[in-house]
């Protein structure tokens, strides 16, 4: 039984209602949507939110999850990267809104000394280039350069066309290219 097999028969399981069979497409996932998650959000602790609203959706949303060649991960990667687009608008909120408050006599919190965010291989300026793509495009750049799918699998999850994923990913790639010749962690190449 190859992977995708296995993996297309727990998620029938899944939509019969079964836990158990979630379960194991949780841990099938979960190290990869992760390390996705750690590459939109600033801190750990944000990415393993980002990880668990994403599974959560997966859970609430399965009966109408886009199952791309047996798997569900594109579905995820995508959900996730829409999941870490509002955690970050939420928190330009939350910082706006402190902005405003009288600031005499705050100290540091010890909690923020003591976060830690996750190493990744990415240039950070690459991703600060990133984030400033469209919410599509950043999903286009999760699925193809992030985690290595190909883009007519990458249409396939975010619901269009081959042709409109060539275009947008040939615009991504002459707006990124300077900057990803420095991190390993992205391949701008990938996508066929």
């Amino acid at each position: 039984m190859t992977d995708h097999t296995a993996e297309a028969a727990e998620w029938g399981h899944v939509l019969a209602g079964r836990a158990d069979a979630f379960g194991d497409v949780f841990d099938r996932h979960r190290d990869r949507v992760f390390r996705h998650a750690c590459r939109l959000v600033d801190t750990r602790e944000d990415a393993e939110d980002v990880l668990a609203v994403a599974f959560l959706e997966l859970w609430r949303l399965r009966k109408r999850v886009r199952v791309v060649d047996g798997s569900v991960l594109p579905w995820l990667v995508a959900t996730t990267t829409n999941v870490a687009l509002n955690h970050r608008r939420g928190v330009r909120r939350y910082q706006r809104f402190l902005s405003k408050l009288p600031h005499a006599g705050v100290t540091e919190d010890a909690a923020d000394r003591s976060l830690q965010t996750v190493e990744i291989d990415v240039d950070p300026q690459l991703l600060d280039e990133i984030r400033r793509l469209s919410a599509v495009d950043q999903r286009l750049v999760a699925l193809v350069a992030f985690e290595g799918f190909r883009l007519w699998e990458a249409a396939a999850a975010l619901g269009m066309s081959v042709d409109a994923a060539r275009s947008r990913w040939q615009r991504i790639r002459r707006r990124l290219a300077d900057r990803a010749t420095a991190s390993p962690a992205i391949d701008l190449a990938g996508g066929t």
